[in-house]
């Protein structure tokens, strides 16, 4: 058999995409099993084992298993201990009024709110879930993803799991429309002059030309652009060596269509030609307000 086989363990949130994301994994390549109770890993291993062919692993483990509260932290544990295996954690989350609106749409019972309202269901999982959340190596918010969207990332993700690749997101968002839960590095880039007061830059974003270039030539623009590149990418190199293989640099401004989009870009573009795999995505710049507010 293979010297080591890679297992990937998808948690997280009720009602996050962990459907869409073990269907991504077997289209990977993976050999995927849901709602594996952790009591029988130590069998299950025995088997793979024993078969000696397959080498990518999936498993879903959530709070459908009663087991999981007392048993997922020493059957990751005992992961940790295996040398035969490298384990990573993906675990996905949601905002709580997007998970709310997902059980309402499809008219399923929260795991842990049968006989509750859907909210105690989802605050209760959220802390039980806190741990886990905080020793995951990925961590996905799926919020404003598309089961298409969604799957595209964990393709980019996971794609060379092989020969794992340390990967960078980088994302730009509007602070009116929230934090991006999923973020390690978040910038504010407020501070520059706003194209949306230049009217012919209102309706057009950071990823046009003329607009990329009314911020990239402000002096404090350049200035900042590159003291920030120089520290983010000295410190790339200490997130691989701890063992990360992804980190999300989240840059924001206030409506995420103009300044952010533009820095976005920029960065994104400077670690692709470092030779750092690079995905840029751009949150929220087709969000638009019907009133009149600042971008």
């Amino acid at each position: 058999m293979a010297d080591t086989m890679n297992l990937v363990v998808i948690t997280g949130m009720s009602g996050a995409g962990k459907t869409v994301a073990m269907q991504s994994f077997e289209d990977l390549g993976y050999f995927t099993v849901d709602n594996m109770p952790p009591a029988l890993l130590p069998k299950f291993w025995e088997l793979m084992k024993e078969n000696g062919k397959i080498t990518k692993i999936a498993l879903v483990v959530d709070l459908r298993s009663h087991a999981f509260y007392d048993q997922i932290n020493d059957m990751l544990a005992n992961l940790d201990n295996t040398s035969f295996v490298t384990t990573k954690i993906l675990f996905l989350d949601a905002t709580d009024a997007e998970l709310v609106s997902r059980y309402k749409e499809t008219r399923r019972s929260h795991p842990l709110a049968q006989e509750g309202r859907l909210m105690d269901g989802i605050k209760k999982e959220r802390s039980l879930l806190t741990e886990l959340r905080n020793r995951a190596q990925v961590v996905i918010d799926t919020t404003n993803l598309s089961p298409r969207q969604l799957r595209e990332k964990l393709f980019v993700i996971f794609k060379s799991a092989d020969h794992p690749t340390f990967h960078l997101e980088v994302m730009s968002f509007g602070f009116k429309y929230g934090l991006p839960i999923d973020a390690d590095i978040v910038m504010d880039v407020r501070f520059l002059p706003n194209p949306y007061y230049v009217q012919k830059f209102r309706n057009r974003d950071g990823r046009d030309q003329e607009v990329y270039d009314y911020v990239m030539d402000n002096p404090a623009a350049e200035t900042f652009y590159q003291q920030f590149y120089t520290m983010l990418a000295s410190i790339m190199p200490q997130y691989k060596q701890e063992g990360k293989s992804s980190v999300t640099i989240a840059i924001g401004c206030t409506g995420g269509q103009h300044r952010s989009v533009a820095f976005t870009e920029r960065v994104g573009k400077a670690f692709a030609a470092a030779g750092y795999p690079v995905d840029i995505t751009h949150r929220d710049v087709n969000k638009r307000k019907a009133t009149v507010n600042r971008s």
